[in-house]
């Protein structure tokens, strides 16, 4: 479908959400991801494509993703989408994935998010603040450093607390320092035979976390996965 950048947001030093006024109204559930084409000139060999979730909520009227560019991520695509002019059309793929809440509303939730992993769960606290829906969900947030903290007002709005961890905090952080661990998850809450453990961040740290809580008795069905390539695990 056609799409027309509307602006951007810068929301963490090199972290940005980019906004898109569909040319129709589009269903899609908290969670989905869509694919991005950007035609640019000279493209490199990683080509015009990219898959974003949509950190928008099915609420809000525009299409939303959120991304970061590093210093070591010189592709011609992010050049291309960080200067994105206003009133650029683009083409996005119809929303789709099952990396969304259960629909037993009663499901006990453990969130956690590896960095920009915190994008699906964006979509998902904006609207149930905005639909009013309770939920049971313990949520803990890892990051390299405090800088790139994001969407805390979408937390608060939610009513959801995070344990916010950071690998390489400054002298002046407080909270919990160090990598997430599959300690850490299991030791934020019990789970339950109910609870569903929902991870989403770089592949890389995605998959030990996995393999780390199935060594810890989580069975694996009671875990859904949001995997984002091309980030390193920190």
């Amino acid at each position: 479908m056609k799409a027309v950048f509307d602006h951007s947001e810068p929301i963490a030093h090199n972290i940005r959400t980019f906004y898109f006024q569909p040319e129709q109204p589009v269903q899609f559930t908290s969670g989905q991801y869509t694919r991005l084409t950007l035609d640019h000139k000279d493209p490199d060999d990683r080509g015009t494509r990219r898959w974003f979730t949509i950190s928008a909520s099915p609420t809000e009227e525009l299409l939303a993703i959120t991304t970061k560019q590093t210093p070591d991520d010189g592709s011609s695509f992010k050049k291309a989408l960080f200067k994105l002019k206003p009133g650029t059309e683009v083409d996005l793929a119809s929303p789709m994935g099952d990396f969304v809440l259960p629909k037993l509303i009663q499901t006990p939730l453990i969130f956690v998010a590896g960095g920009i992993g915190i994008t699906p769960f964006r979509s998902m606290f904006r609207w149930l603040a905005d639909t009013g829906e309770q939920r049971d969900i313990k949520f803990i947030y890892g990051v390299r450093s405090e800088d790139e903290i994001v969407f805390q007002k979408e937390m608060d709005d939610a009513g959801v607390h995070a344990t916010i961890v950071v690998s390489e905090p400054t002298p002046a952080w407080g909270g919990e320092r160090g990598r997430l661990t599959a300690e850490m998850i299991v030791g934020l809450e019990k789970p339950s035979d109910d609870t569903l453990i929902y991870l989403s961040g770089p592949e890389p740290m995605i998959e030990a976390l996995v393999d780390d809580l199935k060594k810890q008795g989580i069975p694996e069905d009671h875990l859904v996965t949001d995997f984002f390539p091309g980030y390193t695990a920190f």
